[in-house]
């Protein structure tokens, strides 16, 4: 689940326009997702390798060119099923986590026999 998660941060981040490794790690760190440039550069070559992104190089002033990751078509089409997905899941999540009353309380409450009380199967006396 994580995997995805982090996936659908990265995507989120890059959709809004090309975006250098590092600028994504420090993007993530002050949205609190902690993630390392050793999980970020595997990541970005597998969904580059997937088609999912591309990338370009652009010179640097003060070392190497630097590599700015952006998405593909396909990575777009990928980036608003994974938003689905986790719209879905937020709101079954969001739906679980306010219930107030107790699936028991709202079983009996909706009968008129209230269910046996649990008996102890144990053998220990």
């Amino acid at each position: 689940m994580r995997k995805g998660i982090l996936e659908f941060c990265i995507f989120s981040v890059i959709r809004r326009g090309e975006a250098y490794p590092s600028d994504i790690v420090e993007e993530m760190r002050a949205a609190n997702m902690h993630i390392l440039e050793g999980t970020l550069y595997p990541l970005l070559t597998r969904l580059k390798n997937a088609g999912m992104l591309t990338y370009r190089w652009v010179e640097s002033n003060s070392g190497p060119p630097r590599k700015y990751f952006s998405l593909t078509q396909q990575g777009e089409e990928f980036y608003r099923e994974l938003e689905a997905t986790w719209n879905e899941l937020a709101n079954a999540v969001n739906t679980l986590a306010s219930r107030k009353e107790s699936l028991v309380s709202s079983v009996n409450n909706n009968s008129p026999e209230r269910p046996a009380e649990p008996t102890n199967h144990s053998t220990d006396k």
